[in-house]
């Protein structure tokens, strides 16, 4: 019996960043990414009152960014809902208020970082617990290998940020990594698109979690410096990330296609 023949790897099918043809139709796709991110994080739980937000740069407007409505559920939103805001925190486009003092922060990350689209900040439960202890996460397991030496520690805490300064100095903090733990708050990640921040921050929690429980069982073993930084190359790009995003986008735009109304 002769053995099938194998399918030409051109002919399959592998998904990548979608290049767009119009300003307009970036605008679409990051709002639409946007609302879907939302819904993934409503679900995740990582929402907490009003406090959590993702943005995404406006592709013209580049100092101008689209956000969640304030109080408005992560899990109903929309496209149509999304809010259009400046570096100042104004609104610009759309029908509601945006959290001021979140946005302060985001907006500070996306000035001092032009490469970056997309930043993600809730107030997610392991992700706050790790905060508390002022540490890093550890090179434990294959995932949070993806954020060894590239996040970041901000140590200090304020109260709730009201002010650019202190925006400043988070997006000081960042530097030009991944992510940022804030002391005593919870997790900052950004990306080269919006796919990618919510993948940072969803892997990040999930790290937290394990790094937390495997403390509460005994002794984490680390992985080597070396492994570390050879995972980290493999994983740890924001194209990897997109990639792994990928089932979480088909997931929630199937079960929940009202989000693109």
């Amino acid at each position: 019996m002769q053995a099938p023949t194998p399918i030409p790897v051109e002919r399959l099918q592998f998904a990548m960043p979608p290049v767009h043809d119009s300003l307009a139709d970036e605008r679409r796709y990051r709002k639409e990414r946007l609302a879907g991110a939302l819904r993934i994080f409503g679900r995740l739980g990582y929402e907490d009152g009003v406090s959590g937000h993702i943005t995404a740069r406006d592709p013209e407007h580049e100092d101008c960014f689209w956000v969640n409505p304030f109080g408005m559920p992560f899990k109903h939103i929309t496209v149509g809902d999304l809010v259009l805001a400046n570096a100042q925190g104004q609104v610009v486009e759309g029908r509601h208020h945006v959290n001021q003092a979140a946005f302060t922060v985001h907006a500070q990350a996306h000035l001092a970082r032009p490469d970056v689209v997309a930043v993600a900040h809730c107030h997610s439960l392991h992700g706050r617990a790790l905060s508390t202890l002022g540490e890093l996460l550890d090179p434990i397991t294959q995932e949070s290998c993806a954020f060894y030496e590239s996040h970041a520690l901000y140590d200090g805490y304020t109260g709730v940020v009201v002010d650019s300064d202190e925006g400043r100095r988070i997006a000081t903090a960042l530097g030009d990594h991944k992510a940022v733990i804030l002391r005593n708050h919870g997790l900052l990640t950004v990306g080269d698109s919006v796919d990618a921040a919510a993948w940072w921050f969803i892997a990040m929690e999930r790290s937290c979690q394990v790094q937390l429980s495997a403390r509460a069982a005994g002794r984490p073993i680390l992985i080597g410096h070396k492994q570390a930084v050879a995972t980290r190359e493999q994983l740890g790009s924001d194209l990897v990330a997109w990639i792994n995003y990928q089932s979480l986008w088909q997931d929630i735009s199937r079960s929940e296609p009202d989000l693109l109304a």
